[in-house]
């Protein structure tokens, strides 16, 4: 059963950071390109799908990285699993207190009345995502070398 949890942590912790590294490389500067009123529209667009399922491959793989490293027996892998889960739980915690409140009032706005005194959020956005990216593929590596260990 450790086999295959290891395996759920890799392909979770791998689903997340290449989602993520994916949307800072092409999405990002796709939306940052955008005319206020088309990145409302898309923004919207994108978030349908993503909203609904990367908390749950997010918050499985920490509670898997949780399940593992309470019954890894040996020292080193275990210690790893647990930073994975810290890293993880990183992910999950930018994203609900930072990416997500920007994710909501951008998706109250009506495209074609975008207020005059509009404050941009994308910059914002991008640097709270950038460190979300790099707290996955950080907690991707280490799941990857505690598997490998264990």
């Amino acid at each position: 059963m450790p086999e295959l949890m290891g395996t759920v942590a890799v392909l979770g912790s791998g689903l997340t950071a290449g989602v993520l590294f994916c949307v800072a490389l092409s999405v990002v500067p796709t939306l940052r390109a955008l005319p206020p009123d088309r990145y409302v529209q898309t923004h919207k667009l994108l978030g349908r799908n993503y909203d609904p399922t990367m908390p749950l491959i997010v918050l499985t793989t920490a509670l898997v990285d949780v399940l593992l490293a309470v019954v890894t027996p040996a020292d080193g892998p275990r210690s790893l699993f647990a930073v994975a889960t810290v890293l993880m739980v990183g992910v999950s915690v930018v994203s609900h207190l930072c990416n997500v409140p920007i994710n909501r009032r951008v998706k109250v706005l009506d495209p074609a009345a975008i207020p005059e005194d509009w404050a941009d959020p994308r910059p914002v956005w991008r640097r709270w995502h950038l460190l979300r990216t790099v707290l996955a593929v950080v907690a991707l590596v280490v799941n990857a070398a505690a598997v490998a260990l264990a």
